[in-house]
């Protein structure tokens, strides 16, 4: 008997989407205001500009950044702007809002730039295992970009599969 193995899945033509290579591998960091307030509590106005124009700004470069405030205090808008202001002179990727809300932003930007022209009338399959957090409002994103050029998506693996999407004959 000559039973020879034959690997199905490398030989289609179906194309494999991994959200994962979406997301970059620059560190995420978390600018917390909490250590610019008076008792950590309030925010002193001379006090905190001091602190911008002493800060260096620099040490975030090639990475991604979130501004909060960890506790309690109700910090103005102007003073998130200012800090945002800072982080933009230096060119440094950052969002107002938690770590959650910049991989949301992140991965959509990566989605809106990408160019799936290259899919255009394939067999797509959405890899669904991933060693990476993908916010689950960035599949919704993909299937926005997609659906309009593919001939089908599934999502899974490509050895167990489920049917998305299959563009009619018409």
């Amino acid at each position: 008997m000559n039973n020879v193995i034959v690997n199905r899945v490398a030989n289609s033509k179906l194309e494999t989407i991994d959200l994962e290579s979406f997301i970059s591998d620059n560190e995420r960091v978390t600018f917390d205001l909490k250590k610019w307030l008076k008792n950590d509590l309030v925010l002193i106005e001379k006090d905190f500009r001091e602190n911008l124009r002493n800060h260096d700004w620099k040490q975030y470069k090639n990475k991604f950044l979130s501004i909060v405030c960890s506790n309690e205090a109700i910090i103005p808008d102007w003073a998130l702007l200012l800090v945002s202001s800072y982080l933009k002179k230096e060119e440094i990727k950052h969002v107002i809002g938690s770590l959650e809300l910049l991989e949301n932003i992140l991965i959509s930007d990566a989605i809106n730039n990408y160019n799936f022209s290259n899919y255009q009338n394939k067999a797509v399959i959405i890899k669904g295992c991933s060693n990476k957090f993908i916010p689950k409002s960035s599949y919704s994103l993909l299937i926005d970009k997609l659906q309009p050029v593919v001939k089908s998506i599934m999502f899974g693996e490509a050895c167990s599969s489920v049917p998305v999407y299959k563009k009619s004959k018409s």
